[in-house]
């Protein structure tokens, strides 16, 4: 079986081709050509139908990954247009579609219409976030000349702040991030019992605050305390609420100066709306206020927080002085649940992690080591100080010797004692002035070696239960990491408050299908990313007209699109025939 050319001449001269399915068959000791299907004139052929007839014959042969000249070499030959990375961005967009974040966005943009399609621009914004994280003017650029995206040839800067103002709009209330996580919370089947919180800042790369206007509060960009110690810029602050998995639930962004214990009754209450039903609220000792734990316990809900036990609380005093059996929950895990007197009305848990409680010794000893090194460098400079003045002076005839200045050394004291983590081992003579190790201090410190203590108003958690889920709060911190590294969250040179905005539900939409790709693949997103960016969509043209190819995929790629239950990229697509 063949494909046959047949032609025949017009009477002006021009000559008319046409295609056939053939099959030589032998009749009467001869061989004769008998036609299967008549296929038409080939200048009208549908060559679509025709690659996809060859498709699927590969595919029932199993030699679909042969079709390596999609636009045939009879007719001349090939020019290769372009090659761009595509892999990653498909993985992104199909997630983002199995997701249904598309239709979310929908539902919550409205019927309104566009010239541009506003939802591919957004998707392109939050996959540039996650493969390659830029500005937007260079994130536009990156859209129209570097990559591949499904649905979107360019994208200029305009169209970018345009979506991220109806992105920032479209989520005044929190409908956008409600819609989004009801959606995956289905079809990922997330357990939402347990909700991890935590907030961090991060800082502009501008000089200082914006002016209010008369009528206007103040921006979202304020001076405040900094956890990335900038003082000197101004800043915001990003609470981030994700589930035990790591998949974020809700992002909010307060302005640089809000105080983290103000913010908990805000994201309780938008929790509260969405009617995740019964919830347990995980943070961290910053948040433990009695405010607040009061408030996490409303409407039925419970809280499990962190307790400062260096802060010489009553609490941690008497917690840590009770008698009691750890419980082995992991190999780097013990629990205890004690008691106290002076509140009864809270469960409390002293968890010890041999591991670290290693870590915390070895980490003391270097620095009681270095305290070491240094007061014996102080007291030898002192002496030979005394000693070149004591020889000065005899050198000079006098009988007494002049006293030597003890400023530089006090000064090298000094230093020593405000040194941020090594002052803590330090205690000063009263009448003398010198330092020393404080022994005492070493002794009560090394008693909370690899020992953290939490508080929690639910009765049925077991502690083995509890301490996990405090051990969790690891993912909120994780996801934090990932947007302040993986995705560049900073630097932010945004100046008007709804792109600020938009700019953290950008890195929170990346973050979500990261945290997807990451629990269905078991690997980090930079290496999916770098696997899967050697994936190219390849533009091929001829005189038979132009296509898209994608590279061969290897095995590890192809398990990547199957781990995530996505489907593998069209080996070809966009074929236009020549006219």
């Amino acid at each position: 079986m063949y494909l046959r050319k047949t032609q025949r001449r017009n009477g002006d001269g021009s000559v008319v081709r046409y295609l056939q399915l053939a099959n030589n068959r032998r009749l009467n000791g001869t061989t004769q050509a008998e036609v299967l299907v008549n296929l038409g004139r080939e200048d009208k052929l549908d060559v679509a139908a025709l690659r996809r007839l060859v498709a699927s014959i590969n595919r029932y042969l199993g030699d679909e990954d042969d079709v390596t000249l999609p636009l045939g070499t009879e007719t001349g030959p090939l020019t290769v247009e372009q090659a761009r990375p595509f892999g990653a961005i498909w993985l992104l967009d199909q997630l983002w579609h199995t997701l249904e974040v598309d239709k979310a966005l929908a539902k919550v943009l409205g019927p309104r219409r566009f010239r541009t399609d506003i939802e591919r621009i957004i998707f392109a914004l939050v996959a540039n976030r996650a493969v390659a994280p830029s500005s937007k003017l260079a994130a536009a650029e990156w859209i129209t000349h570097t990559v591949a995206i499904p649905g979107l040839d360019h994208a200029d800067k305009d169209q970018a702040m345009r979506a991220m103002d109806l992105l920032a709009g479209a989520d005044a209330q929190s409908e956008v991030q409600q819609a989004v996580f009801f959606a995956a919370a289905n079809l990922l089947n997330l357990e939402v019992d347990l909700i991890l919180f935590d907030s961090t800042s991060t800082y502009f790369e501008r000089d200082g605050e914006p002016e209010p206007d008369t009528d206007d509060e103040p921006g979202l960009r304020r001076f405040g305390h900094s956890k990335d110690h900038r003082r000197d810029l101004p800043q915001i602050v990003i609470g981030l609420a994700v589930t035990r998995e790591g998949i974020p639930v809700r992002c909010r962004v307060w302005p640089g100066n809000t105080n983290d214990m103000t913010v908990l009754e805000q994201v309780k209450d938008d929790l509260r709306d969405w009617r995740l039903g019964r919830v347990v609220t995980v943070v961290d000792s910053g948040f433990s206020s009695r405010e607040n734990m009061a408030y996490l316990q409303r409407a039925g809900g419970h809280y499990i927080c962190g307790v400062k036990m260096r802060d010489g609380s009553a609490e941690s005093r008497e917690a840590m002085s009770r008698q009691g059996r750890y419980l082995q929950v992991r190999d780097n895990l013990r629990v205890k649940e004690v008691k106290l007197a002076a509140d009864q009305g809270r469960r409390w848990i002293i968890c010890h992690n041999p591991i670290e409680a290693e870590r915390d010794q070895a980490r003391r000893q270097v620095q009681l080591q270095a305290i070491t090194a240094e007061l014996d460098r102080i007291a030898a400079a002192r002496t030979a100080h005394a000693a070149k003045a004591k020889a000065k002076a005899a050198q000079q005839g006098k009988k007494k010797t002049p006293r030597p200045s003890d400023a530089p050394h006090r000064k090298a004291e000094c230093a020593l004692r405000d040194h941020p983590s090594l002052g803590r081992w330090l205690k000063q003579h009263p009448t003398t002035g010198r330092l020393s190790i404080d022994a005492a201090k070493v002794k009560a410190e090394a008693n909370y070696d690899g020992k953290y203590l939490i508080a929690t108003s639910d009765p049925d958690l077991s502690p083995e239960d509890i301490a996990l889920g405090y051990k969790n709060l690891l993912q909120a911190e994780a996801a934090f990491r990932t947007m302040k590294t993986t995705l560049d969250l900073r630097p932010v040179y945004h100046r008007l408050d709804e792109r600020i905005v938009a700019h953290v539900l950008l890195c929170w939409l990346a973050l979500l299908l990261i945290r997807v790709a990451e629990r269905s693949t078991g690997q980090t997103w930079p290496s999916i990313n770098r696997e899967l960016g050697r994936v190219h969509q390849v533009t091929l043209s001829g005189p038979a007209g132009r296509l898209q190819q994608t590279t061969k995929l290897t095995p590890s790629q192809a398990q990547l699109y199957k781990d995530c239950a996505v489907a593998l990229p069209p080996k070809m697509s966009g074929l236009q025939p020549a006219e």
